[in-house]
């Protein structure tokens, strides 16, 4: 099957990373403002980082080394741009430090880079398809006020208009007739 050449590929998941939007959220992105940046598995840290924000660009300073090897210092700075919103305000990028896209998010590797440049899939790029769909289908089911069970009805939610209920329906039972594995499929024809 086709989907298990993404399984080789390691994913976002895998990765400590930086995301400019909730930076932003949190205040981080005014000039002059500095902080440390930790991660943490199970209440114990194990990364950080620390920042300093300037005018146009964030500068990253934190310590990073392979297995075994010496630990080694990294600072440098990335580039923040700003593009405007419709409705007005302003939207905050990365500038990625290898290949200068635009990106909301950087993966920290030996440097912090963007998913491209790392050659990174998302956790549901490693699923087969019918589990892909599955997620979806339980999504939308979520979204229309269902429980955790797929199987139990849902009731149209206060407020939403009947054409947005029968297109979110329409796309929970596409979904969920893809969600079916194949083997099933064929054991009942």
């Amino acid at each position: 099957m086709a989907w298990y050449r993404w399984q080789t590929r390691e994913s976002t998941d895998d990765y400590v990373h930086l995301d400019v939007r909730m930076m932003h959220r949190r205040g981080c992105l005014h000039p002059g403002f500095s902080a440390n940046w930790q991660w943490s598995r199970r209440g114990e840290r194990f990364a950080w980082i620390n920042f300093e924000t300037q005018n146009d660009q964030i500068r990253l300073r934190y310590r990073t080394r392979s297995r075994g090897d010496e630990w080694q210092e990294r600072a440098y700075p990335v580039a923040l741009e700003w593009t405007r919103c419709h409705f007005g305000g302003a939207r905050p990028w990365f500038r990625c430090p290898c290949c200068q896209r635009r990106a909301a998010i950087l993966y920290g590797a030996k440097f912090f880079a963007c998913r491209r440049c790392l050659n990174l899939s998302y956790e549901s790029q490693r699923e087969a398809p019918h589990f892909r769909a599955l997620s979806k289908a339980q999504g939308i089911h979520e979204k229309l006020g269902g429980t955790g069970c797929i199987d139990d009805p849902v009731v149209k939610p206060k407020g939403m208009h009947w054409k947005t209920y029968s297109r979110h329906m329409a796309r929970f039972e596409a979904a969920y007739s893809k969600a079916v594995p194949p083997w099933l499929v064929h054991r009942f024809l």
